[in-house]
């Protein structure tokens, strides 16, 4: 029954591994940079490349396989907000270490928004696991 959604859910994955990457590297850099940047533009950016069509594409798979609960489908989207939550609690675990000029609002809070998210889409992938396959009704 799996067809599409499984790929739809793999690129979710694919796309919050990445957005998880770009923030760490980020948050890393921002520790002694050495050149001036501006973190703001740099993570809404990477929010917008990222997380924000891997949430999409999280949400797409997930409505198009609730009604017969595939637990492939559910792992890969559990997987994406396990990896989601993880990377973000060690970048919120970098936050007290970077330089004082770039701990700005955005930099503090990026990290506990996408926790919560990470946790939203962990539930979604739950979930299917417990979705029932329902019978195909069939009208002739």
């Amino acid at each position: 029954m799996a067809g599409i959604e499984r790929y739809v859910a793999i690129a979710s994955l694919a796309l919050f591994v990445m957005f998880v990457g770009e923030v760490n590297v980020l948050y890393n850099y921002l520790i002694h940079p050495k050149v001036d940047t501006e973190p703001e533009a740099k993570l809404l950016m990477y929010i917008s490349i990222g997380a924000a069509p891997a949430s999409i594409m999280a949400a797409t798979s997930f409505i198009m396989s609730k009604r017969y609960g595939s637990k492939q489908i559910g792992g890969l989207i559990l997987a994406g907000g396990v990896i989601l939550f993880m990377g973000m609690f060690v970048a919120n675990l970098t936050v007290p270490r970077i330089d004082a000029n770039y701990k700005i609002y955005t930099v503090m809070i990026i990290p506990q928004l996408f926790m919560g998210v990470g946790v939203a889409v962990m539930a979604s992938g739950a979930f299917l696991f417990r979705t029932k396959k329902r019978p195909i009704k069939e009208f002739f």
